[in-house]
Protein backbone atom coordinates (compact mmCIF):
# COMPACT_ATOMS: atom_id res chain seq x y z
CA UNK A 1 0.00 0.00 0.00
CA UNK A 2 1.01 3.35 -0.99
CA UNK A 3 0.62 6.21 1.97
CA UNK A 4 -0.37 9.99 0.29
CA UNK A 5 -1.01 12.68 2.96
CA UNK A 6 -3.58 15.51 1.87
CA UNK A 7 -3.25 18.66 3.24
CA UNK A 8 -6.29 21.13 4.03
CA UNK A 9 -5.76 24.81 3.39
CA UNK A 10 -6.36 25.26 6.96
CA UNK A 11 -2.82 23.06 7.17
CA UNK A 12 -4.75 19.96 8.55
CA UNK A 13 -3.47 16.74 7.20
CA UNK A 14 -4.83 13.55 6.72
CA UNK A 15 -2.78 10.69 5.65
CA UNK A 16 -4.70 7.51 3.78
CA UNK A 17 -3.24 4.61 2.01
CA UNK A 18 -4.45 3.33 -1.43
CA UNK A 19 -3.42 0.44 -3.61
CA UNK A 20 -0.98 0.86 -6.51
CA UNK A 21 -3.19 1.22 -10.11
CA UNK A 22 -5.44 3.43 -8.32
CA UNK A 23 -5.60 7.38 -8.78
CA UNK A 24 -5.36 9.68 -6.08
CA UNK A 25 -8.71 10.78 -6.61
CA UNK A 26 -9.73 7.50 -6.09
CA UNK A 27 -7.67 7.49 -3.00
CA UNK A 28 -9.83 10.65 -1.79
CA UNK A 29 -12.80 9.05 -2.51
CA UNK A 30 -12.28 5.97 -0.82
CA UNK A 31 -10.91 7.85 2.22
CA UNK A 32 -13.64 10.60 2.62
CA UNK A 33 -11.17 13.09 1.64
CA UNK A 34 -12.74 16.99 2.15
CA UNK A 35 -12.72 18.98 -0.44
CA UNK A 36 -12.04 16.37 -3.82
CA UNK A 37 -15.51 16.44 -5.13
CA UNK A 38 -14.22 14.50 -8.39
CA UNK A 39 -17.78 14.87 -10.20
CA UNK A 40 -16.81 13.44 -13.42
CA UNK A 41 -15.48 10.53 -11.75
CA UNK A 42 -12.41 10.39 -13.03
CA UNK A 43 -12.88 10.59 -16.95
CA UNK A 44 -10.58 14.48 -16.75
CA UNK A 45 -13.86 16.15 -17.80
CA UNK A 46 -14.08 18.62 -15.23
CA UNK A 47 -11.46 19.94 -12.66
CA UNK A 48 -12.96 19.40 -9.35
CA UNK A 49 -10.03 16.75 -8.46
CA UNK A 50 -7.51 19.77 -8.55
CA UNK A 51 -4.67 19.50 -6.41
CA UNK A 52 -1.11 21.07 -5.58
CA UNK A 53 1.66 18.70 -5.75
CA UNK A 54 4.26 19.43 -2.85
CA UNK A 55 7.89 20.60 -4.68
CA UNK A 56 9.31 17.32 -4.15
CA UNK A 57 6.45 15.32 -5.62
CA UNK A 58 6.56 17.31 -8.82
CA UNK A 59 9.24 15.37 -10.94
CA UNK A 60 8.00 11.94 -9.70
CA UNK A 61 4.30 12.70 -10.20
CA UNK A 62 5.19 13.90 -13.92
CA UNK A 63 3.76 16.95 -16.02
CA UNK A 64 0.12 17.11 -16.82
CA UNK A 65 -0.96 15.65 -20.07
CA UNK A 66 -2.10 18.74 -22.46
CA UNK A 67 -5.73 17.31 -22.23
CA UNK A 68 -5.29 17.68 -18.49
CA UNK A 69 -3.88 21.19 -19.17
CA UNK A 70 -6.74 22.42 -20.71
CA UNK A 71 -8.95 21.16 -18.03
CA UNK A 72 -6.75 23.23 -15.31
CA UNK A 73 -7.89 26.18 -17.05
CA UNK A 74 -10.96 25.33 -15.37
CA UNK A 75 -9.72 24.67 -12.27
CA UNK A 76 -9.48 27.41 -9.35
CA UNK A 77 -5.89 29.32 -8.34
CA UNK A 78 -3.87 27.36 -11.03
CA UNK A 79 -0.19 27.11 -9.91
CA UNK A 80 2.69 25.59 -11.67
CA UNK A 81 2.19 22.82 -9.05
CA UNK A 82 -1.40 22.02 -10.43
CA UNK A 83 -2.51 18.46 -11.20
CA UNK A 84 -6.00 16.93 -11.39
CA UNK A 85 -5.81 13.85 -8.78
CA UNK A 86 -8.03 11.74 -11.49
CA UNK A 87 -4.78 11.44 -13.46
CA UNK A 88 -1.93 10.83 -11.22
CA UNK A 89 -1.60 6.73 -10.81
CA UNK A 90 -0.41 5.56 -7.59
CA UNK A 91 2.52 3.35 -7.40
CA UNK A 92 5.22 2.73 -5.20
CA UNK A 93 7.61 5.70 -6.66
CA UNK A 94 4.50 7.85 -5.09
CA UNK A 95 4.81 6.50 -1.45
CA UNK A 96 4.88 9.30 0.95
CA UNK A 97 3.27 11.83 -1.94
CA UNK A 98 2.07 15.01 -0.55
CA UNK A 99 -0.66 16.96 -2.03
CA UNK A 100 -2.35 19.97 -1.02
CA UNK A 101 -6.41 20.81 -1.65
CA UNK A 102 -7.02 23.81 -2.92
CA UNK A 103 -9.56 25.85 -1.36
CA UNK A 104 -11.95 25.39 -3.58
CA UNK A 105 -12.71 23.74 -6.74
CA UNK A 106 -15.25 24.47 -9.15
Amino acid sequence: MTKITFIQPDGEGQTVEAENGLTVMEAAKLNDVAGIEAECGGACACATCHVYVEQAWREKVGKPSEMEEDMLDFAFDVREESRLSCQIKISDALDGLVVRVPEKQF
